[in-house]
């Protein structure tokens, strides 16, 4: 990460809108956050759902009765991984252009990325935005939540789930590898919804080093290219595991967890004092109450006071929390009403506002 990737409060979305028309998706990125523009998932089409969008490309991969799954067990499987690897060496090898692989993203599954391509595309005289972003499915959601032909989560079988971090690492260096090209700067969140369930008997037989194996595979992807790595998770988690990778941004729920975040204090200071940034997701999106409720100047009390309790105890100045900060709906919108999620988008740019102009 460039020393010069300081965000100072900027406000930045998380992946998913409620609507089903890219272009107006991108008509509001552009009205609440010109300055790190996002491609946009659009839930409503079933191919843009957080696992299904990141599929092909997968060994074994099957669709029967509405559903995926991967078939490890037929005869052709080890033939299918064995031409995965073969491309995966090629495309990190240099031999083929990461463009004309199984790695690159299709319209079919990711139309809002070539939507925000096309947009400086068609004017290529617009400035260059601070930032771009991007986002991928994390590996342990992704690999929880598909099966194989025994209905068993694809995490256990370690051949699939190698297979899947690597696809998985390599779809997000294709998109650093597309955005660069617009932005110095793209920032590529891994969304892991799922890792708000470690702990649970539900992951009593995952470890946190796998969990931090899978990561560290993801964000290197990401690094290599040169891009920028965040970890969003919209619930709690053991944020240990996170703050600890070679992450480079942490996202995560201030506006319900905040209490929870910072009983991580030793974690949080080595993870600043090392550069890293902190993207608050102190716009509620999960309680429509709490979204009406709001206005831009309560929540910028609750970040500065929940600043103030970070600052006394992590003992770093309130100006480098400032200055590696991000202003985030807690978690995407794809699931909220039109009304609110106009609300969410507003009160991110407006809190944003508001503290930069305090800089």
């Amino acid at each position: 990460m460039t020393e010069e990737f300081q965000p100072n409060c900027y406000p930045l979305l998380i992946g998913s809108l409620p609507l089903g028309d890219h272009k107006e998706a991108l008509r509001l990125v552009f009205t609440y956050t010109p300055d790190i523009p996002l491609w946009v998932q659009l839930p409503v089409y079933k191919e843009e759902a957080m696992i299904n969008q990141f599929l092909p490309g997968l060994p074994g991969l099957k669709f029967e009765k509405g559903e995926f799954y991967i078939d490890n067990k037929s005869e052709s499987f080890d033939k299918e991984l064995l031409e995965f690897y073969e491309e995966y060496l090629d495309v990190t090898e240099g031999r083929t252009d990461i463009t004309d692989s199984r790695f690159a993203l299709r319209t079919g599954t990711a139309t809002g990325f070539f939507e925000l391509l096309k947009i400086f595309q068609i004017t290529p005289d617009a400035p260059e935005p601070f930032a771009l972003k991007g986002q991928i499915t994390g590996p342990v959601t992704f690999c929880t939540g598909i099966k194989d032909v025994r209905n068993m989560a694809i995490f256990y079988d370690e051949r699939v789930r190698d297979a899947a971090t690597k696809l998985l690492a390599m779809k997000a260096a294709y998109q650093v590898r597309q955005l660069s090209s617009i932005s110095r700067q793209v920032i590529i969140f891994i969304d892991e919804p799922a890792l708000a369930g470690y702990g649970s008997s539900e992951f009593t037989s995952i470890s946190g080093e796998e969990i931090s194996t899978c990561l560290e595979d993801v964000i290197e992807g990401v690094h290599l290219e040169g891009g920028i790595a965040g970890v969003h998770v919209c619930a709690n988690t053991d944020w240990s595991l996170v703050l600890n990778s070679s992450v480079d941004i942490v996202n995560f729920d201030a506006y319900s967890y905040f209490d929870r975040f910072v009983l991580y204090a030793d974690d949080i200071k080595r993870f600043v004092n090392r550069g890293g940034i902190i993207a608050w997701g102190i716009i509620p999106t999960s309680s429509a109450d709490d979204i009406e409720k709001e206005s831009v100047g309560t929540l910028v009390d609750k970040w500065k006071n929940q600043a103030g309790q970070l600052e006394a105890i992590i003992g770093i100045d309130a100006s480098v929390v400032r200055r590696q900060s991000f202003i985030t709906p807690s978690c995407g919108t794809g699931s909220l009403s039109l009304d609110l999620m106009e609300k969410v988008l507003k009160l991110t740019k407006g809190v944003s506002e508001v503290l930069r102009n305090e800089l």
